[in-house]
């Protein structure tokens, strides 16, 4: 065979082949008149009330030289975490988050010179029993050099609290379609499509309750008293948001 007729032969084949690469066609996105779509909104919120609380926990400590500040630290952190664990299993979750000393270096003279060391470490506190939490408080607050803040309230990402946002959402997206169709005078065929928009709420742990700062009244006299009232702390309701795009097709309405 000549090389002319090998290249027809190949543009024969190559032509044949064309048509079946083609991509086929997808369906029109707004519906036909045979079956004409409608797309809604679903939205939910609920209020719910929380199921844990945070608390965070700072303990200071200042002292001449570094060793002397690092002892009374360990101590002052010692003696908030025993504090904390006694609560058993009112505290579901308790973890350290931060640890620094450094230097604090006089203003004036000509070298550097060390004024002073501090240390500070970071403690945060989960619970779930919230009669527990305004006693720990305030027995918190009243040590040396400690500082709380807090309480956060929040939900669990698993609380069925969101669940139940997001298919009150999907009801509210279902019902709002069949007036739409009923004002029309006809019903609702199928459902085409169904998107999370974002089932959330104010944040992965809402914690919308201002930030009241508690710092301690003495080290000496929290040990020797132990009467001081605990805070009366009202839990903050929490609120859930869901919203849903839904696509579905219905019956031809007669205009």
């Amino acid at each position: 065979m000549t090389g002319q007729s090998q290249n027809r032969a190949t543009d024969d084949r190559v032509g044949r082949m064309t048509p079946a690469a083609e991509e086929p066609r997808t369906a029109p996105p707004y519906g036909t008149p045979e079956a004409p779509r409608i797309a809604v909104r679903g939205e939910a919120h609920l209020e719910v009330d929380p199921e844990i609380a945070r608390i965070g926990i700072t303990v200071l400590a200042r002292g001449t030289d570094r060793r002397s500040a690092l002892d009374d630290l360990t101590r002052r952190n010692a003696t908030a975490l025993d504090l904390i664990k006694t609560y058993g299993q009112a505290v579901e979750h308790l973890e350290t988050g931060a640890f620094s000393i450094s230097p604090e270096l006089t203003k004036h003279g000509r070298g550097e010179r060390i004024r002073a060391y501090h240390g500070r470490v970071h403690t945060t506190a989960e619970l779930t029993d919230f009669t527990a939490l305004g006693e720990l408080t305030t027995r918190l607050a009243d040590l040396d050099l400690t500082r709380v803040d807090g309480p956060f309230w929040a939900l669990r990402p698993t609380s069925p609290a969101h669940r139940q946002a997001r298919q009150q959402a999907v009801r509210e997206a279902v019902q709002r379609a069949r007036e739409y169709a009923e004002a029309l005078g006809t019903t609702l065929a199928a459902l085409v499509e169904l998107a999370d928009i974002g089932a959330e709420d104010s944040g992965r742990y809402a914690m919308a309750a201002p930030q009241g700062r508690m710092r301690s009244a003495g080290y000496a006299a929290a040990a020797e008293d132990s009467t001081a009232a605990p805070l009366d702390l009202e839990p903050q309701r929490q609120h859930v948001y869901a919203h849903v795009n839904a696509r579905f097709t219905m019956a031809p309405p007669e205009l």
